[in-house]
């Protein structure tokens, strides 16, 4: 079955490439999509939730899900566990600025608490 969502996008730089195509890869906490599952994103014209949305992107369909569980150290994917210094190629996937896995991982440790047990998430790609 496939599943419509409505997902807010709130990080600046990523705003444009994903409204132009250019970026085509989010890191989402939880297991809830599948490939098949239509995404769009929206962002708010103030603050979040209680506000109007500012933009929405049209429906695309999610090519690739990989689960992942974040931790303070790294990502585990499955097979492997990187450090974040191993993770520059996913940061620039997801248009996080610089590109690279120390700023990746300052930026899912500002948006989520990531417990040292780790946290359940996936690679949205579409």
């Amino acid at each position: 079955m496939t599943r419509k969502w409505n997902l807010p996008l709130t990080y600046a730089p990523k705003i444009a490439g994903v409204c132009d195509g250019s970026i085509r890869q989010t890191i989402r906490v939880g297991r809830k999509f599948s490939p098949g599952d239509l995404v769009s994103f929206h962002g708010w014209s103030g603050r979040p939730y209680r506000s109007s949305w500012s933009f929405r992107t049209p429906y695309a369909t999610l090519k690739a899900v990989i689960p992942i569980t974040i931790y303070p150290r790294g990502i585990e994917a499955p097979g492997e566990i990187r450090s974040w210094g191993l993770l520059d190629e996913i940061a620039r996937l997801d248009g996080i600025e610089p590109p690279t896995g120390e700023a990746l991982c300052r930026v899912l440790s500002g948006m989520h608490k990531i417990p040292a047990g780790g946290i359940e998430a996936q690679i949205l790609r579409w």
